[in-house]
Order: C-alpha cells, then sequence, then structure tokens
C-alpha cells in the first residue's frame, strides 16, 4: 500500500483516507462532509482543466477544488 494525495489519484482509483492535514475553518468543512480517516473513496472524474476532481464517498458523489483535495492524505494500492 501506498500513500498519496488525492490530488494525484486518477479515474476509477479507489483508496482510504489516512489523514486531513490541515485545521480552521477548511479542515473542518473537509471533515464534515464525511472525509475522514478511514473513509473509501474512488475518484469518479475531473473537469476538462483537471478542477474540481468528483468522489464517490458513502454512496454519493462530491466535488473538491485542488487546494482542497491536496489536504488529504489517501492510502492506494499500489500494484
Amino acid at each position: 500500500m501506498a500513500e498519496i494525495n488525492l490530488r494525484k489519484m486518477t479515474r476509477n482509483q479507489s483508496g482510504t483516507i489516512k489523514a486531513v492535514k490541515i485545521g480552521g475553518e477548511l479542515g473542518r468543512r473537509i471533515r464534515e462532509m464525511g472525509l475522514v480517516p478511514g473513509t473509501e473513496i474512488t475518484i469518479q472524474g475531473r473537469a476538462p482543466l483537471y478542477d474540481p476532481v468528483a468522489l464517490r464517498v458513502m454512496g454519493g458523489t462530491l466535488t473538491l477544488r485542488n487546494h482542497e483535495a491536496d489536504h488529504i492524505v489517501v492510502e492506494v494500492d499500489n500494484s
């Protein structure tokens, strides 16, 4: 297993959130969306200019801007 930044994940790649490395208002907002350690996510796709990124989380879809995705560390299968 490898740990990478959520922003670097590719389409249809899945992983488990390991850490949200930001505090304050942005960190609180990210956690309130359900992006907490242990949560399984799958990248659904990206906008034409790669911002934002769409992810599947707990049966729903949400989007994050790249500057938000930069603070999320995900454990992915490196095979």
